[in-house]
């Protein structure tokens, strides 16, 4: 029988291993205090912050720990991400909770706030356009 993926954010988060629950929740709380007009959900299978419909940041799983992934990233000022993919992502891995320094990834969070990159339409634009 095939396990059935998480349907919201609070059971992905309970379906992670050992302290990646909290890692998540950690997140979870600062993506939601910096962004509390953003709209979050699961979409591909992970949680993703959004807003007016463009995927802002989220995070998932990988060998290395919980992955943070701003879409926008790459455009940054605030140092420490890495550069993800041929796009402008940008992202950072936590594979303990006393990893996360809570005022560096509010800064990324504010800056996912103003310089953003159309990912919504990058499929109908067959392009990636500014949207700061």
């Amino acid at each position: 029988m095939t396990p059935t993926k998480p349907t919201t954010i609070e059971a992905y988060n309970r379906a992670q291993a050992g302290d990646d629950p909290a890692i998540c929740d950690r997140l979870r709380a600062l993506f939601d205090r910096h962004l509390p007009e953003a709209e979050s959900k699961i979409w591909h299978a992970h949680p993703v912050w959004f807003l007016d419909g463009n995927p802002i940041v989220g995070y998932s799983r990988l060998k290395r720990g919980i992955r943070v992934l701003f879409w926008s990233g790459q455009s940054f000022t605030t140092p420490g991400l890495t550069p993800e993919g041929s796009f402008k992502a940008a992202d950072i891995g936590y594979s303990a909770l006393s990893e996360i320094d809570a005022e560096r990834l509010g800064r990324w969070l504010t800056e996912a706030r103003s310089i953003q990159w159309d990912y919504k339409n990058i499929v109908r634009k067959r392009r990636l356009d500014p949207l700061f």
